[in-house]
């Protein structure tokens, strides 16, 4: 059994609040390739319910969730606790 190591990339994120003022609404809406479609959720009518439809079918990204955009420009979300332990801040100059 050989063992491999993960490649280090550099990825966009962004976190989701589910607030109509979400950073991460204009961040989508910057990229128009990205599908994605929201509703409202049950309860507090200033959160949504945001839904990316993804390589591997249509997935419900909740608050708390981070979007990443992969390599390949695909979008989905990623639990914060496998987004903690997964990726670093990368620090620009």
């Amino acid at each position: 059994m050989k063992k491999y190591r993960k490649k280090p990339i550099v990825i966009e994120a962004s976190k989701w609040s589910g607030r109509t003022d979400d950073p991460a609404l204009q961040w989508l809406s910057t990229h128009k390739d990205a599908p994605h479609h929201m509703g409202w959720s049950p309860g507090d009518g200033n959160l949504f319910e945001l839904v990316i439809n993804t390589p591997e079918g249509a997935m419900t990204v909740e608050i708390g969730d981070w979007i990443i955009k992969g390599i390949e420009g695909e979008f989905y979300p990623c639990k914060p606790d496998i987004f903690q332990k997964t990726y670093d801040e990368v620090k620009e100059n």
